[in-house]
Protein backbone atom coordinates (compact mmCIF):
# COMPACT_ATOMS: atom_id res chain seq x y z
CA UNK A 1 0.00 0.00 0.00
CA UNK A 2 1.63 3.38 -1.09
CA UNK A 3 2.28 5.77 1.73
CA UNK A 4 -0.37 8.87 1.55
CA UNK A 5 0.86 11.69 0.39
CA UNK A 6 0.49 15.17 3.09
CA UNK A 7 -1.14 17.90 1.04
CA UNK A 8 1.15 20.77 3.42
CA UNK A 9 4.47 19.63 3.97
CA UNK A 10 5.81 18.80 7.29
CA UNK A 11 7.85 21.35 7.66
CA UNK A 12 8.30 25.09 6.29
CA UNK A 13 10.51 25.35 3.40
CA UNK A 14 13.55 27.19 3.80
CA UNK A 15 13.55 30.90 1.95
CA UNK A 16 15.63 30.15 -1.47
CA UNK A 17 15.93 33.64 -2.00
CA UNK A 18 17.41 33.11 -5.99
CA UNK A 19 14.68 30.69 -6.61
CA UNK A 20 11.94 32.94 -6.04
CA UNK A 21 13.95 35.74 -7.82
CA UNK A 22 14.19 33.36 -10.74
CA UNK A 23 10.78 32.37 -10.71
CA UNK A 24 9.62 35.91 -9.93
CA UNK A 25 11.31 37.31 -13.38
CA UNK A 26 9.92 34.90 -15.44
CA UNK A 27 6.23 35.59 -14.17
CA UNK A 28 7.01 39.55 -14.74
CA UNK A 29 8.78 38.51 -17.90
CA UNK A 30 5.21 36.90 -18.95
CA UNK A 31 3.21 39.68 -17.92
CA UNK A 32 5.07 42.29 -19.66
CA UNK A 33 4.91 40.04 -23.14
CA UNK A 34 1.42 40.35 -22.21
CA UNK A 35 0.71 44.01 -21.33
CA UNK A 36 2.96 44.61 -24.88
CA UNK A 37 0.61 42.58 -26.94
CA UNK A 38 -2.19 43.84 -25.61
CA UNK A 39 -1.09 47.89 -26.16
CA UNK A 40 0.95 48.00 -28.77
CA UNK A 41 -0.92 45.60 -30.96
CA UNK A 42 -4.18 44.63 -30.04
CA UNK A 43 -5.48 48.54 -28.16
CA UNK A 44 -4.56 50.42 -31.33
CA UNK A 45 -6.65 48.09 -33.89
CA UNK A 46 -9.33 48.03 -31.54
CA UNK A 47 -9.49 51.51 -31.10
CA UNK A 48 -9.17 52.33 -35.13
CA UNK A 49 -11.46 49.20 -35.98
CA UNK A 50 -14.44 50.40 -33.33
CA UNK A 51 -13.84 54.71 -33.20
CA UNK A 52 -13.65 54.22 -28.97
CA UNK A 53 -10.77 55.85 -28.13
CA UNK A 54 -12.06 56.56 -24.49
CA UNK A 55 -13.49 53.08 -23.49
CA UNK A 56 -12.47 49.90 -22.55
CA UNK A 57 -8.69 50.49 -23.53
CA UNK A 58 -8.35 52.95 -21.70
CA UNK A 59 -9.36 51.17 -18.63
CA UNK A 60 -7.35 48.32 -19.76
CA UNK A 61 -3.74 50.89 -19.90
CA UNK A 62 -4.68 52.04 -16.70
CA UNK A 63 -5.23 48.64 -14.71
CA UNK A 64 -2.07 47.87 -17.09
CA UNK A 65 0.07 50.82 -15.07
CA UNK A 66 -0.96 49.83 -11.59
CA UNK A 67 0.14 45.80 -12.29
CA UNK A 68 3.40 47.39 -13.36
CA UNK A 69 3.57 48.96 -10.24
CA UNK A 70 2.91 46.69 -7.88
CA UNK A 71 5.39 44.09 -9.95
CA UNK A 72 8.21 46.93 -8.93
CA UNK A 73 6.87 46.46 -5.11
CA UNK A 74 7.25 43.01 -5.16
CA UNK A 75 11.09 43.08 -6.95
CA UNK A 76 12.01 45.96 -4.29
CA UNK A 77 10.65 43.49 -1.72
CA UNK A 78 12.89 40.68 -2.97
CA UNK A 79 15.31 42.81 -3.32
CA UNK A 80 15.31 44.01 0.01
CA UNK A 81 14.67 39.69 1.41
CA UNK A 82 11.36 41.14 2.77
CA UNK A 83 9.06 38.18 2.25
CA UNK A 84 6.22 39.79 4.04
CA UNK A 85 5.93 42.70 1.78
CA UNK A 86 6.54 40.68 -1.19
CA UNK A 87 3.28 38.61 -0.31
CA UNK A 88 1.57 41.50 0.35
CA UNK A 89 1.73 43.46 -2.80
CA UNK A 90 1.52 40.02 -4.41
CA UNK A 91 -1.70 39.45 -3.29
CA UNK A 92 -2.83 42.64 -4.48
CA UNK A 93 -1.72 41.68 -8.03
CA UNK A 94 -3.97 38.66 -7.77
CA UNK A 95 -6.85 40.28 -7.09
CA UNK A 96 -6.20 43.13 -9.49
CA UNK A 97 -5.06 40.60 -12.11
CA UNK A 98 -8.50 38.68 -11.41
CA UNK A 99 -10.49 41.22 -11.82
CA UNK A 100 -8.50 42.74 -14.77
CA UNK A 101 -9.21 39.26 -16.27
CA UNK A 102 -12.85 39.23 -16.13
CA UNK A 103 -12.95 42.84 -17.90
CA UNK A 104 -10.80 41.44 -20.38
CA UNK A 105 -12.68 37.99 -21.28
CA UNK A 106 -15.89 39.27 -20.79
CA UNK A 107 -16.06 43.09 -22.26
CA UNK A 108 -12.85 43.58 -24.16
CA UNK A 109 -12.39 40.46 -26.20
CA UNK A 110 -15.83 40.01 -27.51
CA UNK A 111 -15.91 43.42 -29.10
CA UNK A 112 -12.80 43.18 -30.11
CA UNK A 113 -14.14 39.73 -32.23
CA UNK A 114 -16.62 41.81 -33.21
CA UNK A 115 -14.59 44.46 -34.35
CA UNK A 116 -11.21 42.74 -35.77
CA UNK A 117 -12.04 40.03 -38.73
CA UNK A 118 -8.49 39.31 -38.42
CA UNK A 119 -7.89 39.01 -34.78
CA UNK A 120 -6.64 35.66 -35.50
CA UNK A 121 -3.96 36.84 -37.86
CA UNK A 122 -3.05 39.88 -35.94
CA UNK A 123 -2.52 38.07 -32.55
CA UNK A 124 -0.56 35.03 -34.43
CA UNK A 125 1.70 37.87 -36.11
CA UNK A 126 2.46 38.96 -32.86
CA UNK A 127 3.77 35.91 -31.66
CA UNK A 128 0.85 34.32 -30.10
CA UNK A 129 -2.22 31.78 -31.12
CA UNK A 130 -5.53 33.01 -31.15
Amino acid sequence: MATPVSPTPSKPRAQDWPAAESAFAAMRGEMEGHFRLEEERLFPAFEQASGMRAGPTVVMRAEHAQMRQLLDGMAQALAARDGGGFLAEADTLLILTQQHNMKEENILYPMCEQCLPDLGRLLEEAGHAA
